[in-house]
């Protein structure tokens, strides 16, 4: 028999634990994480030069230095897996006072999440950057190995349910601890490698950074996984305690 204290733990550690799963699957499926914010482009030249940009961007060959100048110049947003820009629908868009912009987006082949990063972006000449190739690689992979944690953590549960057994919700709550942390540290790699990336780049004027809705769901799934730990530690501690008191009263 379960005490109504560990079953209302145990609900609302399952709540917590499907809001920050929800969170993170979001988060890691969008890709707005850093967004950028240029300037509007007047002038032929400039919109030729976009033009090409935008094309390279699209079809070209995965180059870090295209695609960052690119986010840079044509209000772009990149997540873990999709770089995205925002262009107009028309062609003769500059002649227009308030042009209809539109989102394209290419994502990061599995091959493009493991090529490594260079101190100078673009130049293969200059010697690969491990700091940030590393950062790059745990910050996709982090949140893989995160959601797979969940996804053991919630298995386990369902067959404790199934054999009425609170046994391995001690493990359950570790579970979810690591899976917190792995978030946690996806956003900290990420935020590492952003920060290394703009120091190595020239950012245009006038373009400005921020940090994007997705990055924040991510954040805010790691203290929802930690709370839902701690209350399934908390379940099985006292749970434990109860029934070896039991015990000895029942010997006694």
């Amino acid at each position: 028999m379960v005490d109504n204290r560990y079953a209302t733990a145990l609900v609302i550690s399952c709540v917590l634990s499907v809001l920050a799963t929800v969170y993170l699957s979001v988060a890691v499926g969008t890709q707005h994480w850093y967004q950028y914010t240029s300037p509007p482009v007047r002038g032929e030249a400039n919109v030729s030069e976009l033009r090409s940009l935008h094309d390279e961007f699209m079809e070209g060959e995965f180059d870090e230095k295209t695609y960052s100048d690119t986010l840079f110049r044509l209000n772009g947003t990149i997540g873990l897996w999709w770089r995205c820009v925002l262009v107009p629908s028309h062609t003769h868009w500059y002649k227009e006072s308030d042009p209809k912009m539109v989102m394209k987006c290419v994502s990061f082949t599995l091959t493009q999440q493991f090529t490594p990063k260079y101190k100078e972006p673009g130049n293969h000449n200059s010697g690969e950057d491990m700091l940030r190739t590393y950062l790059w690689r745990c910050q996709f992979l982090l949140p893989i190995i995160s959601l797979g944690l969940v996804v053991l953590a919630g298995l386990i549960g369902f067959c404790a349910c199934l054999c009425h057994s609170l046994t391995p919700t001690l493990g359950i709550g570790m579970l979810h601890l690591l899976a917190g942390l792995c978030t946690l540290a996806t956003v900290c790699c990420y935020l590492a490698g952003m920060d290394l990336l703009h120091r190595v780049s020239v950012l245009p004027d006038k373009v400005d950074g921020s940090l994007g809705w997705s990055l924040y769901l991510a954040l805010i799934s790691s203290p929802l996984h930690m709370m839902a730990a701690a209350l399934l530690v908390w379940a099985a501690r006292s749970h434990s305690q109860n029934y070896y008191r039991m015990t000895a009263y029942r010997v006694a």
